[in-house]
């Protein structure tokens, strides 16, 4: 098969193109320029995308002896999840810019302009597996490495994306990736992993987003009494389930430590409780996702909310684009804009934004 490498400059998108490579693969490299304005070097290790990243990454391609392109992506990446993570936030809502990378980036416009250009498949350095079923199917699975599994992240593929999709990493630990990455000689093998949030380099977004929204100050009140118990520069800076950086007057409150419970983008308002008023049973999603065909009717599923959060078992049912989930236990913190991926064993069945959560007694 004709194989786009998505290389990040990264070690594990540096072994998954030489895996791929090694399988038989014709590979190409491909770095992804994603920023309008890429630093030279980067700021920490939450930072990517940096013209270090698209040099380190050309060199490992040097060494594979693939040919090597940068595909500018950036105003695509500007509009598909930098804007998208400022309307979520200004609408009250906590998004995950990493599956919007994945659905609208990775792939669809990176996998779209592979095939458009006569390749088969886009292969990434994400750690998750793919599985073929008996009839042939390909199916999305969970990593053998549970500290590594990006599986969450993956989770708004659909089936015919998928079967575009290669994750050859996911049945390996990160510490062996490393240990074969200097065993290939790539110079790579050490380097820092970034995190969340890529273009949030030095992870201030409270910071970043006031830049681009200014100061919207507002009323901070107390859920159980609705009392104004303090005040903030803006909504969009606050998350359900929030505990620090709230700024509330102690001497305001009885010394029960208080979250934030509800986020009112359209008074500006923000809503704190004590930690049992945040524990929910019960989701909503919309805009759902299927890796394969919709299940039908009342399924058992995990419910998973967080990128490294725990699985929760759940009954589930689709309805068209949205889905509704009732958990077996309470989850607390669970915020409109999140995702909520479901499980099925180790398969990843599909995914849907939450756009409501509630305790259902």
């Amino acid at each position: 098969m004709r194989v786009v490498a998505a290389m990040s400059g990264g070690v594990d998108s540096a072994v998954a193109a030489a895996r791929m490579l090694d399988a038989g693969h014709e590979v190409v490299g491909v770095h992804l320029a994603l920023s309008q304005s890429a630093a030279t070097l980067r700021e920490s290790a939450r930072g990517c995308c940096t013209i270090e990243d698209g040099g380190d990454a050309r060199r490992v391609a040097d060494v594979l002896g693939i040919p090597f392109y940068v595909w500018d992506m950036a105003e695509r990446f500007k509009r598909d999840v930098m804007e998208d993570f400022v309307a979520e936030y200004s609408a009250g809502r906590t998004p995950n810019p990493c599956l919007r990378c994945n659905e609208k980036i990775k792939f669809s416009a990176l996998l779209d302009k592979a095939v458009a250009l006569g390749f088969d498949a886009v292969a990434t350095g994400h750690y998750a597996r793919v599985v073929e079923d008996r009839d042939g199917r390909r199916e999305l699975h969970r990593a053998v490495d549970p500290d590594k599994d990006q599986s969450y992240v993956l989770g708004v593929l659909s089936a015919d994306q998928l079967a575009g999709a290669f994750f050859p990493l996911g049945d390996t630990t990160k510490p062996e990736i490393r240990a074969e990455a200097r065993d290939r000689g790539f110079f790579v093998a050490n380097k820092p992993d970034s995190h969340d949030i890529c273009f949030i380099a030095d992870g201030d977004t409270r910071r970043w987003l006031t830049e681009r929204l200014g100061e919207q100050p507002g009323e901070i009140v107390d859920a159980e009494t609705g009392a104004v118990v303090g005040s903030h520069s803006g909504a969009y800076a606050y998350t359900v389930g929030q505990r620090r950086g709230l700024g509330l007057d102690r001497g305001r409150l009885d010394g029960t430590p208080r979250y934030v419970v509800d986020v009112d983008a359209p008074s500006n308002t923000i809503t704190i409780g004590t930690a049992d008023l945040l524990g929910v049973n019960a989701i909503r999603g919309d805009h759902a996702r299927w890796c394969g065909s919709a299940p039908t009717g009342v399924t058992a599923v995990g419910a998973q909310v967080r990128a490294h959060g725990e699985e929760v078992p759940a009954q589930a049912w689709a309805d068209g684009d949205h889905v509704e989930v009732r958990l077996a236990e309470r989850l607390r913190g669970v915020a409109p804009g999140q995702s909520v991926v479901l499980y099925e064993g180790t398969r990843v069945m599909g995914s849907a934004t939450i756009s409501s959560a509630w305790l259902e007694r």
